[in-house]
């Protein structure tokens, strides 16, 4: 309170009590993988697929991450970080590729075409510059002073950027010499260099075309330079999915091309069961994220079981599995092409977050893109496997390609379904951001009863939106807050206790209906 020494009106602006506690976000996804271009060990937040071209180019041949990212957006999804990781292919050879943004071709691969008998590859731009349309075209050449025609064995080269001839090589000519084709732009061009494609024969005059240059498909980086640490990383380098620990939005992690890896030979399925068992171990350790575990490739509803619980053995609240794998259309081959889950599935958590919220199991919808699964599962096989935690994705006649399930891979019976350890992660993150501004009040029981409102105003909403089980909010929870939860010599200790109890609801996941027969008809009841 101010000194008042004179008559007056006087305005003061005194300090806010408790403060409303906002939902976070539940929805942020993360993606490790392999890219076109793009830095290395950079989490970078993309929020639609041009963004994600923009910055690490599009499809890989033989890569997943960007098909997972697609299908992330595809279905629903708003914001992701993608991580690149693996070496570029520009190195020296013996596994010394080069990293990072100071590589220029990890950035603007080096444009090529094939015209008549030659290859034409556009000299290097720096990757810093924007580069127009580059196109090589073979004319006729033209007649010298005094001529007719020119030789038969004689051509024009035009070399145009954009709408505008840069460069010409006029009269020159397959055979060695002075006025090879070879010989001359060699020497002359600043835009392209040019070589004979190994043939038969021969090298024959090229006819009258044209070619526009255009860069190579990308590939995986060789297997020699894969390894399990690539994916791993480290939180103090902030490499892999481990420097993710400094991403507080994320909340789901997935590594598609873990998978591409282990198709390629680069790591076998023990390398894959360690990179998952540190996907997990990161998830349980950050506490507000659960981790998207891919299965190997081509397995059986037996084998995949046989994964799960022989080999793996994954015991984890924060992680949750799918199986089979499904056809997208791959626009590199124009072909379906099989791609592990994990990429579609975070896209339908994040639709399913958005349309129904989070306590809402993110199950029985339709996965966008999808073509069909790899294996037609059975009721039967279903039964099998999801006791077990694998979540089924199955296609349903007119109903279209569906996931089945919506398990983690815990063996507690309390934590057994995802959307509660999901609602959890949601909880225990909006109460902990909105309740910042406890820190340093008088540990009294005036702070410990403004405790209780602001966290019993936020689970009320929560229970509105049918987030937790109850008729009333008696019933759904309770947060204590008071003299017995803080002792003295707790308050001595400078610690707040309060103990919030939550009663969430849970999916409806087998759906029973008795019926029996009376004199008058039918009878149904549903339970």
């Amino acid at each position: 309170m101010g000194n008042y020494l004179s008559p007056g009106v006087f305005v003061e602006e005194v300090p806010a009590g408790s403060r409303p506690i906002e939902g976070v976000g539940t929805a942020v996804a993360s993606f490790v993988g392999f890219a076109q271009s793009g830095p290395f060990n950079e989490p970078s937040l993309v929020t639609n697929w041009s963004q994600f071209t923009d910055r690490f180019g599009g499809f890989l041949d033989g890569g997943y991450l960007a098909h997972a990212v697609y299908g992330f957006f595809a279905n629903g999804g708003g914001s992701a970080y993608v991580v690149r990781v693996g070496q570029d292919g520009a190195g020296d050879g013996q596994g010394n590729g080069a990293r990072g943004n100071d590589n220029p071709a990890a950035i603007s691969p080096p444009r090529e075409g094939v015209i008549g008998p030659y290859r034409v590859v556009e000299l290097s731009s720096g990757g810093s510059t924007p580069r127009g349309d580059i196109t090589v075209e073979v004319q006729p050449a033209s007649p010298a002073e005094g001529e007719e025609q020119p030789p038969e064995d004689l051509f024009k080269l035009v070399v145009r950027r954009g709408p505008k001839v840069e460069e010409t090589f006029d009269r020159v000519s397959t055979k060695r010499g002075k006025d090879s084709v070879l010989t001359r732009v060699s020497q002359e061009s600043k835009l392209i260099t040019i070589e004979e494609v190994p043939s038969p024969g021969t090298v024959a005059r090229p006819e009258p075309a044209s070619v526009t240059l255009s860069a190579p498909p990308a590939v995986l980086p060789p297997p020699h330079r894969i390894t399990t640490d690539d994916y791993v990383g480290d939180v103090a380098d902030r490499t892999g999915f481990s420097g993710l620990e400094a991403v507080d939005q994320v909340t789901m992690i997935a590594v598609p091309d873990l998978m591409s890896a282990y198709q390629s030979g680069a790591v076998d399925l023990d390398a894959v069961q360690a990179v998952q068992i540190k996907m997990i171990e990161h998830c349980e350790l950050m506490g507000d994220r659960v981790a998207i575990l891919d299965p190997p490739p081509g397995l059986s509803p037996q084998q995949v079981g046989e994964w799960r619980m022989q080999k793996a053995g994954y015991d984890s609240k924060f992680a949750a599995m799918y199986y089979p794998w499904f056809t997208v259309l791959d626009p590199i081959s124009g072909k379906n092409r099989a791609v592990p889950p994990s990429g579609h599935v975070a896209g339908v958590w994040a639709r399913n977050d958005d349309t129904r919220g989070v306590h809402k199991a993110p199950a029985n919808e339709v996965i966008r893109g999808a073509i069909a699964p790899e294996i037609q599962l059975t009721k039967g096989e279903n039964d099998l496997l999801n006791p077990m935690g694998v979540n089924c994705i199955r296609a349903f006649p007119g109903r279209g390609i569906r996931i089945w399930g919506a398990r983690t891979l815990s063996s507690e019976a309390e934590w057994r379904y995802l959307n509660v350890r999901r609602l959890f992660n949601y909880l225990e993150e909006s109460i902990l951001n909105g309740t910042q501004w406890v820190v340093f009040e008088p540990n009294d029981d005036a702070l410990w009863a403004r405790i209780r409102r602001t966290i019993s105003a936020f689970l009320v909403n929560e229970w509105r939106k049918g987030a937790l089980f109850g008729l009333t909010p008696d019933e759904a929870f309770y947060v204590k807050c008071d003299r017995e939860t803080n002792p003295a010599e707790g308050i001595d200790a400078g610690q707040v206790v309060c103990e919030v109890g939550v009663a969430p609801v849970k999916p409806a996941e087998f759906v029973i209906f008795r019926l029996a027969q009376f004199s008058g008809g039918t009878s149904l009841v549903a339970e």
